[in-house]
């Protein structure tokens, strides 16, 4: 399919697009000073992360074969037309990741116990990738999220273990990426990145008079600090470079936002849009998406309005009733992923797909909702140049660490690593194209 899109015809900047202080003060960019990305033959690799923390019903999910020869289970089946397109995986897990629904924090991070006393999280997935590879296109990363409980979940954690907060406005994504502001708006930003630098100089200034009275710990702690800072200051002056850049062009129009929580099933097709979107036009090649159900009112799937709300439901005690009203939305979220799939291999990227050059990972914090359990997460895998249309099974009492397939993913995204929080290695059965 042509894109749409048309290029600006501009090299991009060498350094970083500052989304925001709050994010980036955390986010030290290694090798922020390499050349930025030119353009060769090879397209750029892209890595969307999403997370259901309600899960799906494992027996409805998880085939009963295993190897290339598996039979697609009832959920798989809806996408079986691009069985050879994803990986799915049982037995998988984060180690020590624990206590239930505050696990949804930790899906990208597996920082051990969260629920427990003074847990602090660490550094995300997608994080670590922005910060590899984030200083090659105008935004270093998306963080997106439907319905969810602001300034409690998100899958984007900083180094430091702070909360990213969610973007949940298709219609605000898509301006961001895409609508040109006037020459006075683009003034008032360098003006406010310029402010926001100003304040960040006195503010380090009056911590370093702190330092000769601090012991060695806070000392430590201080240093660290400043680094950040530092490094802020170099990405809110790139930032200015790419306020004054033209944004590419889009033939289509601003989505328009759905105003219902119960409209859960829309935003969730906008949010893929948007992901789509931006892979399409390299605006990110970072994105994670929580699709936060446990924050989900009673939902509208398939025209039909669900007699209770999403995490009712979830605790549905074997109820025939909530099963099956439970098994339709699930099978509504296979519908839309396999929708995803479809747009992202329509558009052509050299010998290649934007679906080829894409990770896709789609899982969930919970492998049974109904139990709270952290263990043989539903995990699926597609895209990114991986060889796929296979079940790679583990052993679903003593899981095998899903940590490691993020090693693989970072890999792949031509990032050295051979360690990612709990890991072993890289996923053992995965094998690149």
């Amino acid at each position: 399919m042509d894109s749409p899109f048309i290029s600006t015809g501009k090299s991009l900047s060498r350094r970083a697009f500052l989304r925001s202080a709050g994010v980036a003060l955390s986010l030290p960019m290694l090798g922020a000073m390499q050349p930025a990305f030119a353009k060769t033959a090879a397209a750029p690799r892209r890595m969307l992360a999403i997370c259901n923390n309600l899960g799906l019903l494992p027996e409805l999910f998880f085939p009963k074969d295993t190897g290339r020869d598996y039979q697609l289970s009832p959920y798989l089946n809806v996408l079986g037309q691009h069985r050879n397109d994803f990986t799915v995986f049982s037995g998988v897990s984060h180690p020590d990741v624990d206590g239930g629904h505050p696990a949804d924090n930790c899906f990208l991070t597996a920082a051990p116990h969260p629920a427990s006393g003074g847990f602090r999280n660490t550094i995300s997935l997608d994080q670590l990738m922005a910060e590899q590879v984030g200083h090659q296109t105008r935004f270093p990363s998306f963080t997106l999220g439907v319905n969810v409980q602001k300034g409690v979940r998100s899958l984007s954690w900083t180094e430091s273990g702070a909360l990213i907060p969610v973007d949940q406005s298709a219609a605000g994504m898509f301006k961001r990426m895409f609508i040109q502001g006037t020459a006075e708006e683009t003034n008032t930003q360098v003006r406010k990145l310029e402010l926001d630098q100003s304040i960040l100089d006195t503010v380090a200034d009056q911590a370093k008079s702190l330092q000769r009275n601090l012991g060695a710990g806070d000392r430590e702690r201080l240093d660290q600090y400043f680094t950040s800072v530092r490094d802020l200051e170099k990405r809110m002056e790139a930032s200015k470079e790419w306020e004054y850049r033209p944004k590419p062009k889009v033939n289509a129009p601003v989505p328009l936002d759905p105003e219902k929580p119960s409209e859960y099933m829309e935003k969730v097709r906008l949010m893929y849009e948007i992901s789509r979107l931006a892979f399409q036009s390299d605006s990110t090649r970072v994105v994670t998406l929580l699709l936060d159900s446990v924050n989900s009112p009673s939902i509208e799937v398939g025209g039909k309005t669900m007699a209770d709300g999403y995490h009712n439901l979830s605790h549905h005690g074997r109820s025939e009733e909530k099963l099956k009203q439970l098994e339709a939305i699930d099978k509504w979220h296979m519908k839309l992923l396999s929708e995803l799939l479809d747009d992202l291999k329509s558009f052509d990227e050299g010998d290649e797909t934007l679906l080829d050059r894409s990770m896709v990972l789609y899982g969930s914090n919970l492998g049974n909702a109904h139990a709270h359990t952290c263990l043989n997460l539903p995990t699926l895998f597609a895209g990114g140049g991986f060889k796929h249309g296979q079940h790679l099974a583990f052993d679903t009492q003593r899981n095998y660490p899903l940590p490691n397939l993020f090693v693989s993913m970072l890999q792949r995204m031509g990032i050295e690593s051979d360690k990612f929080a709990s890991s072993t290695g890289s996923m053992r059965g995965l094998e690149f194209v």
